[in-house]
């Protein structure tokens, strides 16, 4: 009787180490999943800041040029902002297309990469 009582115990001692073993794991996997996604996000957004920079500077000397051709600098202004108005509108438009279903392209493949490579490892071995 004190045999199994010893057995019981020991058991629930291993299934308790197994568990919190199991959450420990657990944890760590979600914070390698979450620390990956956002610093490929962090990544994106510091090119989308310095794509953005370069992008209004040089405007900004398309805007000139153009003003300076018209002899209207203001009407340059004008006619680079109708060109953004119409892009923006664009995007708006394809919104989905263009940013939406990208970025959750991107966070699933980030959440999924060790299954992904898991699974390209084993069609591999089977071919």
């Amino acid at each position: 009787m004190e045999n199994i009582a010893t057995d019981i115990e020991l058991l629930y001692n291993k299934a308790e180490k197994y568990t919190k073993t199991s959450f420990e794991l657990l944890q760590l996997n979600t914070i390698d999943k979450t620390s990956d996604v956002i610093s490929s996000l962090a990544v994106i957004t510091s090119m989308v800041i310095i794509v953005a920079m370069f992008i209004l500077f040089i405007n900004i000397g398309i805007s000139l040029l153009i003003g300076k051709l018209l002899n209207d600098y203001a009407m340059g202004f004008f006619l680079i902002s109708g060109f953004y108005f119409i892009v923006a509108l664009i995007v708006f438009v394809f919104r989905k297309t263009l940013i939406k279903i990208p970025i959750d392209n991107l966070i699933v493949s980030k959440l999924l990469k060790d299954k992904i490579i898991a699974e390209n490892e084993s069609n591999t071995n089977n071919i």
